[in-house]
């Protein structure tokens, strides 16, 4: 017998979305903490369940490509102080938390610690790096002054990194009202 494809997820986190206009395809993304699968509306529920669980084994084999650890952030973060810092900052623990939701990332330089939020998990790399990078220099310089962005302008990615991170923010502010027919892929 099958394992049940949500057996681990919860019902409410994945979201079902048939259309009318798709008829082959079938695709799932994240939007905020739920997962939408989009589906063509003719699938039968047994189809429907057989397709959610591939779309999401499908997700989680992305995204666990994409994580990093601790000792990766770590060992990042020694690669992007090298790169463009000259090596100067050298953090002494570098590492992900669930405690920040309204930041990206904080370092306290006397103490050398860089902390991540895990919201950025899964984000483009060139977004980690940004914030990575961002917080290195916090151990060189601890505030937001004129040095401090000098530091950051050696990172070709800094402005498409800030705007990503700006779009993020704005889209978790927005009320969320499904539309139909809205989504990726969709024909």
């Amino acid at each position: 017998m099958p394992a049940d494809p949500l057996n681990s997820i919860s019902q409410s986190a994945v979201e079902v979305r048939r259309s009318a206009r798709r008829r082959r395809t079938v695709s799932a993304y994240r939007e905020g903490d739920r997962t939408v699968v989009l589906l063509p509306a003719r699938m039968t529920a047994d189809e429907e369940a057989r397709w959610v669980g591939v779309m999401l084994d499908k997700l989680a084999a992305q995204e666990s490509r994409r994580m990093l650890d601790d000792g990766d952030l770590a060992r990042r973060a020694a690669q992007l102080s090298e790169q463009y810092l000259d090596g100067h900052a050298r953090p002494v623990s570098v590492r992900w938390v669930t405690n920040q939701n309204t930041r990206w990332g904080s370092c306290t330089p006397a103490e050398g610690s860089i902390r991540l939020s895990h919201r950025l998990q899964g984000m483009p790399e060139y977004v980690i790096d940004y914030v990575l990078l961002h917080e290195l220099s916090h151990l060189l310089v601890p505030g937001h002054g004129p040095r401090f962005w000098r530091l950051l302008q050696a990172y070709p990615r800094t402005e498409r990194a800030r705007g990503y991170l700006e779009g993020v923010a704005a889209a978790e502010r927005l009320p969320h009202q499904p539309v139909r027919g809205e989504g990726p892929d969709e024909d």
